[in-house]
């Protein structure tokens, strides 16, 4: 099982929420022995590409899902069996491993499982004498059940035809049940032996070790029938030469209920309540044999450990996170509703960027920095400050910006201006692709909404992007299953915001909040730049008015 654990920022993640995973993954893997490993729970924008490229740091994996997921708990390699074994030796195989069921492979791929019910299945219902016959049983296995030796004939060969039988007659009345192919069981008796032959046996059984005389050799060889010897009993050998039929007789190979190592333990969790099975085979993506996992792997599964960084928003964090142990927060948003099962390190501080308090946790460890992480987190604040226009910047952003700067060798205006210039480069981007660049929802007394945010460096840009929105804003609303959205089109340069908006209500919202009349189905807002301080909480007050 995966010890790792995991940092991850909000979806639909800005430069800050990658950059800080980033960051503070490296932090902590300085200080303590555990892995840590930075995580995405959304797609990258080009902002933060450009960034990372610019400072040859690799982008995280994405985390889609944060519960647990089949790969997170105890699977048991439970060993894996060819399907032409014998029935016995499958048994045995199941009591030396103490377990109810066995996979069934073929080059690694699971082909079928037989389990205990089978093998009952197997012992209660075969009164078929033609039994070995019709499973196309080798002689190899029927040579490893009875413990026996070949003494005529090869054992690479398989029963195709013929009965089961027990010569306890005399040859005269033999002769009228045995016929050719069959497989007789015998004892000592030289003219019980030699009747088989002359009746055309396919094999002929010599219990308890009786030796087989040369003349009964050679004409067994003569006639091509095979002669094995045993040292049990005509008893024992009667009951035990069924089992030697290959277990893909028995064994189940269709609607086999397997789980893959990527399903989501919920969703297990609900097949297995439903299938009374004891045990179930995990694939791979590929349908190899992975292991076994039982109810019990359930009750014993430890969760994903999971930090986030940049958001405290249950409908901004990654899904699966109620399945997941959240370990610490660190953010400098406002309080919202995300709960947590024990208490945690929760880091909470009023600036601008979390960027910013990743680097006084280096500072306050005592941990010297790389350059390509300084780099990350001075591009963060960069980004989140917008170069430290934004009303949410605070000296403590711009300190650390500049003590970041100098540690990675960067000048932080020119760095801007590289940064906001790949952002603002949206003319191959979708609509759908714009709109969920940096977009975060927010519910206010039941009711669901969204604020995304795109920064511009041009007025041009800025009036193409408003025109393509305006055509995708309903598909998007049922698309997210929000109530209302709002799209603020961010002019760096100029320092105002342009602001759309749709759903029921969403105009009057948005004139609320800002104090302003719409003209031509948007807001032209001067000064307006901070989605964090001067949008969201204007947005929440109208709402909680209009709906107490």
């Amino acid at each position: 099982m995966s010890k790792e654990i995991l940092i991850v920022g909000h979806k639909n993640p800005d430069t800050d929420s990658i950059c800080s995973a980033i960051a503070y993954a490296n932090l902590k893997n300085k200080l303590f022995s555990e892995k840590h490993v930075a995580k995405r729970a959304g797609e990258i924008s080009e902002e933060t590409r450009f960034v990372l490229e610019r400072l040859q740091v690799p982008s995280p994996e994405l985390l889609e899902y944060a519960g647990t997921q089949v790969r997170d708990i105890e699977i048991k390699k439970a060993k894996d069996i060819q399907k032409d074994i014998s029935l016995k030796k499958a048994w045995s195989l199941m009591k030396e491993a103490n377990v109810a069921t066995l996979p069934v492979t073929d080059h690694n791929r699971l082909t079928g499982i037989i389990s205990v019910k089978d093998f009952v299945t197997a012992n209660m219902d075969i009164y078929d004498s033609r039994i070995l016959a019709v499973a196309r049983t080798s002689y190899k296995n029927i040579l490893e059940t009875l413990d026996g030796t070949l003494v005529v004939g090869d054992e690479n060969a398989y029963v195709s035809e013929g009965k089961i039988l027990i010569a306890a007659a005399n040859p005269e009345m033999m002769e009228d049940y045995i016929k050719a192919n069959d497989i007789v069981i015998l004892g000592n008796r030289y003219e019980s032996q030699l009747c088989a032959i002359e009746m055309d046996a396919a094999c002929i059984i010599v219990c308890m070790g009786a030796p087989v005389s040369r003349t009964i050799k050679k004409l067994a060889a003569e006639k091509g029938c095979f002669i094995i010897c045993t040292p049990y009993d005509t008893y024992t050998v009667a009951r035990l030469i069924s089992q030697s039929v290959p277990i893909d007789f028995f064994m189940r190979s269709e609607n086999l209920v397997t789980f893959d190592i990527d399903d989501y333990t919920e969703d297990v969790a609900n097949i297995m309540a439903k299938v009374r099975h004891r045990d179930f085979p995990v694939v791979d993506v590929y349908g190899h044999y992975v292991g076994m996992i039982s109810r019990r792997s359930l009750l014993d599964m430890q969760k994903k450990k999971v930090i986030l960084v940049d958001h405290n928003e249950k409908s901004q964090a990654v899904d699966g996170l109620e399945g997941a142990e959240v370990l610490e927060i660190i953010d400098h948003h406002r309080l919202s509703n995300l709960e947590t099962m024990y208490p945690i390190y929760f880091r909470n501080q009023p600036v601008g960027c979390t960027a910013t308090i990743i680097y006084q946790m280096y500072q306050e460890n005592g941990v010297d920095m790389e350059p390509h992480i300084a780099g990350l987190l001075c591009a963060a604040i960069i980004s989140d400050t917008l170069m430290f226009r934004s009303p949410t910047c605070t000296t403590a952003d711009k300190i650390a910006a500049e003590a970041l700067a100098a540690v990675a060798g960067l000048e932080i205006s020119a760095f801007a201006d590289e940064i906001f210039q790949a952002g603002s480069n949206l003319k191959d981007k979708s609509p759908e692709e714009i709109l969920h660049q940096d977009y975060k929802k927010f519910v206010v007394n039941n009711l669901k909404f969204a604020v995304s945010q795109n920064t511009f460096l041009h007025v041009d840009e800025l009036k193409d992007i408003k025109d393509r929105l305006r055509d995708y804003l309903e598909s998007g609303k049922t698309r997210d299953n929000v109530d209302m959205l709002f799209i603020m089109l961010t002019n760096i340069i100029e320092e105002n915001t342009v602001l759309l908006y749709y759903g029921e209500g969403a105009k009057e919202i948005a004139e609320t909040a800002m104090g302003k009349k719409a003209e031509n189905d948007s807001l032209m807002l001067e000064g307006v730049i901070s989605r964090k301080k001067q949008m969201i909480p204007a947005l929440m007050t109208a709402l909680r008015q209009k709906n107490p």
